[in-house]
């Protein structure tokens, strides 16, 4: 959940996205969506705020890019499998309110799945959560890599775990993840994706269509089309 923070406000919330952001599946519907803040398994237990959808947005040139990493994999027998894509703001805003409330009975399953290791008032001074994403400005992307019977490849640590066994050349992952991480990193490398290296799954488009803004309009197929 690590953010970069840029230089200028959020834009006014809006229902639709500015001209040159796409759904991923016009683009390649070959690439796996699995959206885990439109459902519940994620670290806040529920459906964040702004997913309307179970769908991937991205500017145009990012999701351009993840096709062509895509054809690349397939001919070496693995899929792409994208977790989460364009954040709005309102959904960033509620994981910052999330992380200042304390943890209850129904909260036990998520933190042994997300954040065994780490208190939950601990998750923003420590950086796992911020006030601002990258996802916000439209050219992130939270991606991991599946066989081509859907399995997800073993990356020695799940999507959103808070903890250093994340960062991506952690040295205590090794064998069958390093190489997964390692193959995932250079064929989203070759296509122009930078790896946040405190996050195996966290890439960045770059040049990024919108460097400097951070939207706040739905996660919705319709906010996309003209």
């Amino acid at each position: 959940m690590t953010v970069v923070v840029g230089l200028l406000a959020v834009l006014a919330g809006g229902a639709a996205a500015p001209p040159g952001f796409a759904a991923l599946r016009e683009v390649d519907p070959s690439i796996r969506q699995d959206m885990r803040y439109a459902g519940s398994r994620n670290f806040t237990g529920g459906v964040v705020d702004g997913y309307e959808e179970p769908v991937c947005l991205l500017a145009r040139p990012a999701a351009e890019a993840l096709r062509r990493a895509q054809r690349v994999l397939l001919r070496r027998g693995y899929s792409l499998r994208v977790y989460d894509c364009y954040r709005p703001q309102r959904a960033v805003d509620r994981f910052v309110r999330w992380a200042r409330e304390p943890d209850g009975p129904g909260d036990r399953a998520a933190k042994a799945e997300f954040y065994p290791h780490v208190e939950r008032n601990r998750l923003i001074p420590e950086g796992y959560i911020a006030e601002k994403s990258g996802h916000s400005r439209g050219s992130t992307v939270d991606v991991t890599l599946e066989d081509l019977s859907g399995r997800e490849v073993d990356m020695g640590t799940a999507f959103d775990f808070f903890d250093p066994l994340s960062h991506t050349d952690d040295p205590r992952i090794a064998g069958g993840a390093r190489a997964g991480r390692r193959l995932l990193g250079r064929a989203l490398g070759e296509q122009g994706f930078v790896n946040l290296p405190e996050e195996w799954w966290h890439f960045t488009f770059r040049p990024e269509a919108f460097p400097d803004s951070y939207f706040d309009f739905p996660v919705a197929v319709a906010a996309v089309r003209p």
